[in-house]
């Protein structure tokens, strides 16, 4: 019961740390006059992973490199299978252009590039400052990028973006930094009792960090896709999910490689399969009418039940 109350707590901590986290951000942002569009594609999207960043840093330190690796993983094919799949069940999604033709590819190359790091099981300092450094490049790309869009791509990114008050910047910094607290102790929370109830339940931490932990810490995303789907603000319910998943990889196994090295011996070679296969998918099934039907929106659930099936299976 300890174990199922640390996790509860964690992920009501996770959550609400990451809105205060993108509130702050987002009003910070604005006041600096950073333009809607690449807050929608850089702040909102790496804000909502907040939660896998700050869990799998607290799993590294704590010598839980399969809860690390497998949350990203996990999140991954969740992200694209789970949320991806509901929010078009509840209402189909209207695909735009660029994302087909940039975000998508990038996110199908960063998975590639993160599958061939993680191969030998191990991830060293070097393939941390590879996978930083190409974050660092994709985001400078996108904040110029984002300059140079037309005046009706902007202004459509700011009533969707943006409709919410803007602090002040003292404020905004506040909510910021009390996000990141309430992050760092959901973190501990959650991490100290997924393990428990792997060592409980006998379950190995990476089936673990690969189901419980990477969709409790895939819940802001969730939230924000299901939302923006009902309002038919199509551009964040995909753009968050893409953009996470492009972060997940780059960001969060960069930095926690950087911390910490270190080996994940439970994750299996048909996890990283499933996780390159829903990138791979999710590419035609948005091509077809430019749009994600509910028929597609099911294709995708029922491919995400399938890894859980099995998964549960080899247990």
């Amino acid at each position: 019961m300890t174990a199922w109350l640390f996790l509860a707590i964690g992920i009501v901590l996770l959550y609400y740390g990451a809105e205060f986290l993108i509130k702050g951000a987002v009003s910070c942002a604005t006041l600096m006059g950073v333009t809607p569009l690449a807050i929608g594609l850089t702040v909102v999207a790496f804000g909502t992973s907040a939660p896998e960043m700050t869990v799998s840093i607290s799993a590294v330190l704590a010598g839980s490199g399969d809860i690390s690796a497998g949350n990203v993983i996990g999140s991954n094919i969740f992200n694209i299978a789970f949320i991806l799949g509901l929010t078009a069940l509840i209402c189909p999604i209207k695909i735009t252009w660029q994302i087909i033709r940039f975000d998508v590819p990038v996110m199908i190359a960063v998975s590639i590039l993160g599958i061939v790091l993680i191969l030998d099981g191990n991830l060293s300092r070097l393939d941390g400052a590879i996978l930083f450094i190409s974050i660092i490049a994709y985001t400078y790309w996108t904040f110029k990028a984002s300059r140079n869009a037309k005046p009706d791509i902007q202004e459509e990114a700011k009533e969707q973006i943006l409709p919410q008050k803007t602090y002040s910047m003292f404020l905004s910094t506040f909510f910021v930094l009390f996000g990141l607290l309430m992050l760092v102790a959901g973190s501990k929370l959650f991490v100290n009792g997924a393990t428990a109830i792997a060592r409980i339940w006998n379950i190995s931490e990476a089936v673990i960090g690969l189901t419980i932990v990477s969709a409790g810490t895939s819940l802001p995303e969730l939230a924000t896709s299901v939302v923006a789907a009902i309002r038919k603000q199509s551009d964040i319910a995909v753009g968050n999910v893409v953009g996470s998943n492009i972060f997940n990889i780059l960001a969060i196994l960069g930095t926690t490689a950087l911390i910490h090295p270190y080996s994940m011996p439970g994750i299996k070679h048909s996890d990283l399969f499933v996780m390159l296969l829903v990138a791979v998918v999710s590419m035609p099934l948005m091509w077809t009418k430019f749009k994600l039907n509910r028929v597609e929106g099911a294709l995708l659930l029922v491919i995400y039940a399938g890894y859980l099936g099995y998964l549960l299976s080899n247990q």
